[in-house]
């Protein structure tokens, strides 16, 4: 069972390995391997221990005392302790490092206080109930506090400056082709949600970076890699129909793939544009002709697999390109130039919406041509400008983008927070897109974000799903599923809460 190279395709390479700066569920995935967290969440919400053997909540909800595991070390050789966990997180906060994310799961971080060596005490400036969740992700993981100190600036490069405490550790990298882990020797505080305690049985993970689908699936079935990131919908039932492969795949909580409006841009600032959009889009007919039912369309700002979401979401705005095409004339935008395409003022009703072909995947430019099909018909012009990486960030980030489109992994309601509360701004590094500026729905959320209690936040965030789709500031259209080939001679793969693959417990089967 110990032993042994596996090799992992996926399909898409991080563009910074900085867990503390990175937004990218490519950066967390790939390196939930390499880095630990304070705690373990399971699939059923449940937290288990992990680097802190148990934690206690006072003070409102506003302050979390952590006793954590004595003898972890960094695998750089220095110990894991309650300044390292300081560090980290001031690592996090600080300006410099331009946190996209993690810095938002701190929420109202006041400051975290070192009790002694191995208990460390995280303030809050107010209740924040998200917090254990949060620190469960890689996005809170630790690195050595060597590294902090000497090579902070040079995370975004990735390579063995990654130094975590986990069961791997990163020994290479090659831009666009390859990363190389290999095995924690030291490795004995495994979460307690995992099947073995000790190190990995694995000697070697080698993922490579195949980002054409027909590349990575031909190299699963030709036996070149052992497991496929993103199995399109379309190889699906033919993998899981071959007899030296299986499926592995779990829909992903968080945020579906939406359409964010910007309702602080125009033609956005009108309700009556943004609904029209919404219900003019065909998503039903769309992602059943993109995705061969692999992927199911969503309703709501949670995919139905998040905690707190809410049913009655279903079908509360369904395809209406008659009522779009009223609300359009409404709002003065009544008559069609020589293109067909709607005009008020002289000006053509045209929307920006950007895209990054490095980003690509699932087929999204295939959904993206559907979505313009249907808003031409209704006299809309999308045009869909090809930026790069760093200009298309320096746009979303400064409110220049009229619409975006992404997902989101977070096994917790409070991505709706992020995703949609004033204070969430992008240029402070929040997620608001659509730059909402509604005040009971920022109230719902840190009401949300306040309270452990189920009933009332079951309550809360569900009128938080309603009032942001009335408001028509998001467009769901799918929800994502994490969808692996796995040859039958790997076994013990698990799959953590974000749908990401684990290989701590997996082995590569004899005979």
């Amino acid at each position: 069972m110990r032993g042994g190279t596996l090799t992992y395709a996926i399909d898409a390479e991080p563009t910074c390995f900085d867990i503390h700066a990175s937004q990218q569920d490519v950066t967390a995935s790939v390196l939930r391997n390499v880095f630990d967290s304070l705690v373990a969440q399971d699939d059923a919400g449940h937290f288990h221990p992990w680097l802190a053997t148990s934690w206690d909540i006072t003070d409102g909800l506003r302050t979390y005392t952590f006793h954590l595991r004595h003898g972890v070390t960094f695998t750089d050789g220095s110990a894991f302790d309650a300044a390292a966990v300081r560090a980290n997180f001031a690592h996090i906060v600080a300006k410099q490092t331009r946190s996209q994310y993690a810095a938002s799961l701190l929420g109202p971080y006041a400051g975290t206080d070192v009790v002694d060596l191995y208990t460390v005490r995280v303030r809050f400036s107010r209740p924040f109930a998200p917090f254990l969740q949060a620190a469960s992700t890689t996005y809170l993981g630790f690195y050595s506090p060597k590294v902090l100190a000497t090579d902070a600036a040079q995370l975004c490069a990735g390579g063995p400056r990654a130094v975590g405490t986990g069961p791997f550790s990163v020994t290479s990298r090659t831009r666009g082709q390859r990363i190389v882990l290999t095995r924690n020797p030291a490795y004995d505080w495994a979460p307690a949600t995992a099947r073995h305690s000790g190190p990995a049985y694995l000697d070697r993970i080698v993922i490579r970076i195949l980002k054409e689908n027909s590349i990575r699936v031909g190299a699963l079935t030709s036996g070149q890699v052992d497991v496929a990131a993103a199995v399109p919908p379309a190889d699906a039932r033919s993998v899981g129909a071959d007899r030296n492969l299986r499926l592995l795949r779990k829909d992903v909580p968080g945020v579906p793939y939406s359409l964010y409006l910007n309702t602080s841009l125009a033609p956005f600032t009108d309700r009556r544009v943004r609904t029209a959009i919404q219900r003019g889009i065909n998503v039903d007919r769309n992602v059943g002709a993109v995705y061969f039912g692999q992927y199911r369309r969503a309703w709501g700002p949670l995919t139905d697999v998040t905690p707190s979401y809410d049913a009655t979401v279903r079908q509360s705005w369904p395809y209406d390109p008659v009522k779009a095409g009223q609300l359009l004339d409404e709002a003065g935008w009544a008559r069609r130039d020589g293109a067909g395409f709607r005009v008020r003022d002289g000006r053509r009703l045209s929307i920006s919406w950007p895209v990054v072909p490095t980003y690509l995947r699932d087929q999204r430019d295939v959904l993206g041509q559907a979505i313009q099909a249907d808003l031409r018909k209704l006299g809309v012009e999308v045009t869909r400008p090809s930026l790069d990486v760093g200009t298309y960030l320096a746009l979303s980030y400064s409110n220049k983008a009229q619409m975006l489109d992404f997902s989101w992994s977070r096994a917790d309601p409070d991505v709706l927070r992020l995703f949609f509360n004033s204070a969430s701004s992008p240029a402070s590094g929040g997620q608001n897109m659509a730059q909402l500026a509604d005040a009971e729905v920022d109230r719902l959320t840190v009401d949300g974000a306040e309270s452990l209690d189920r009933t009332a936040r079951d309550d809360l965030y569900g009128r938080v799903q309603h009032d942001v789709l009335a408001s028509a500031a998001v467009v769901p259209l799918y929800t994502p599923s994490s969808i692996l080939g796995v040859a039958r001679r790997v076994d013990g793969i698990g799959v953590d809460p974000n749908a990401w693959p684990l290989f701590f417990d997996a082995w590569r089967v004899s005979g």
